[in-house]
């Protein structure tokens, strides 16, 4: 693909696939200053993405949207009760013991999804999608639970994801989960400092 096909297929995007790009660039933001405004963000992009994946036949991902907009609300209110300011959250440190679960979570959960969709549906892309499906629920349930390992599963999945959106021709997206990726390197260095600072302080 040339550079200009890809100018040409992002111009031709519809408003509602652009909208929800930009409310989880604005989710991320926040999330990464960790500001609980960011699931407010979030809820609106995740609702609009149910429609944009389904129509893209990434049916893993529509279905993991819509059990984010449930999340969302969790994360607002687990958030609201560990606050250290008006707005901002605490973070915690995960043992490797427990991160060793969670990764295997993922990927055997991945693995079993992929093949569901690869025999009984006409999904693209199957098992990564699956991968970021899965994989993203697991990042996302971290993320409200507050630990900062969270970003790590988020970086694996944005690469994938990036993958999987280019070849699917969801350009805003694209670029969107391009954004995601240095925005997850810049969450996990800025809540592995503020860790810090909380683990001095206390």
């Amino acid at each position: 693909m040339t550079f200009s096909e890809f100018i040409n297929g992002f111009l031709g995007t519809n408003t509602l696939e652009i909208s929800a790009a930009l409310s989880g660039f604005i989710c991320v933001f926040l999330l990464i200053k960790g500001n609980i405004w960011n699931f407010a963000f979030g809820f609106v992009q995740v609702t609009l993405y149910v429609y944009v994946f389904y129509t893209a036949k990434l049916y893993s991902d529509a279905g993991l949207h819509i059990v984010y907009m449930a999340l969302q609300i969790y994360g607002w209110w687990n958030w609201s009760k560990n606050l250290s300011a008006p707005l901002t959250v605490q973070v915690l440190y995960m043992p490797y013991k427990s991160l060793s679960v969670w990764i295997a979570i993922a990927m055997l959960s991945a693995l079993t999804l992929g093949a569901i969709m690869q025999r009984y549906t006409d999904a693209s892309f199957a098992y990564a999608d699956a991968f970021t499906t899965c994989a993203s629920l697991v990042a996302f349930v971290l993320m409200t639970r507050r630990y900062i390992i969270n970003w790590l599963f988020w970086i694996v999945v944005d690469i994938v994801a990036i993958f999987v959106y280019f070849q699917k021709g969801l350009y805003p997206t694209t670029i969107l989960y391009g954004c995601f990726l240095i925005m997850a390197l810049i969450g996990l260095y800025s809540w592995s400092k503020q860790y810090k600072i909380q683990s001095a302080t206390s």
